[in-house]
């Protein structure tokens, strides 16, 4: 698949809305993108949502819930559920020589994946390599400036804009988890690639704010990711914000 690049100042257009001075966290220079691959309509899931509720508090870590519509003909339709992020998952286990896919499944840095409710394994992934490029975010106003300086040797890949809601309360009445009101943290809402990063020149763009998130409890992460035949490959690195 081919995608713009973002080289120099690239400057991408939007609508800008109109959005009160609103306090932001901005999480950069994390060691590890953590994304639970989870379902309301699975048993096995809420260890391991707990789990990626603990990752969401450590500052050196981005952690996304992507809810999968596969399980929905159990018993329960996931609130969050969404066909894109099953073909998300397919997409890793196809670049690994994988037919399988599970929940819940956590994938660290886009090129390791762990059964999301075994707690060593978790650690062990997220002890692993740190992300080697940095990612910076400053927002002005209300349109976000997003940095990614070239590096040499580490091969070109695709920006994403991830969204995601910090954190949802749900009811599930029916299905395995019947009965259970269940905490979900960085609930992705949305993915969409921006555009190209290079090595040899980097990227530097802007988004209207409004596009990355519009309320309290809304956020966004960026995404710096390579591609393997289109498949998705290494995450380079990453940087987040909350409003």
């Amino acid at each position: 698949m081919s995608y713009p690049l973002l080289a120099g100042a690239a400057l991408l257009f939007g609508l800008f809305s109109a959005m009160p001075a609103m306090a932001q966290e901005v999480r950069e220079k994390p060691r590890a993108v953590v994304e639970l691959f989870t379902s309301q309509g699975c048993s096995s899931c809420p260890p391991a949502d707990k789990i990626l509720e603990e990752l969401s508090g450590r500052s050196d870590i981005v952690a996304l819930a992507y809810h999968v519509d596969y399980w929905d003909y159990i018993g329960w339709v996931d609130t969050f559920g969404d066909a894109a992020h099953s073909d998300h998952q397919r997409a890793y286990a196809a670049s690994w020589g994988s037919g399988r896919i599970y929940t819940p499944q956590m994938v660290v840095n886009g090129a390791q994946g762990v059964v999301g409710s075994r707690r060593p394994d978790v650690q062990r992934a997220v002890a692993g390599q740190p992300l080697p490029l940095p990612v910076s975010l400053r927002p002005q106003g209300q349109v976000l400036e997003i940095g990614i300086d070239g590096q040499a040797g580490l091969g070109d890949a695709v920006v994403y804009l991830v969204t995601f809601i910090a954190h949802a309360k749900v009811d599930i009445e029916r299905g395995e988890n019947g009965g259970k009101a269940v905490d979900y943290v960085q609930v992705v809402t949305g993915r969409r690639a921006l555009g190209m990063w290079e090595a040899g020149s980097g990227a530097h763009l802007k988004l209207p704010l409004g596009e990355v998130a519009t309320r309290p409890g809304e956020g966004a992460a960026i995404i710096v990711q390579q591609e393997r035949s289109g498949l998705p490959g290494p995450i380079l690195g990453a940087a987040m914000l909350t409003l």
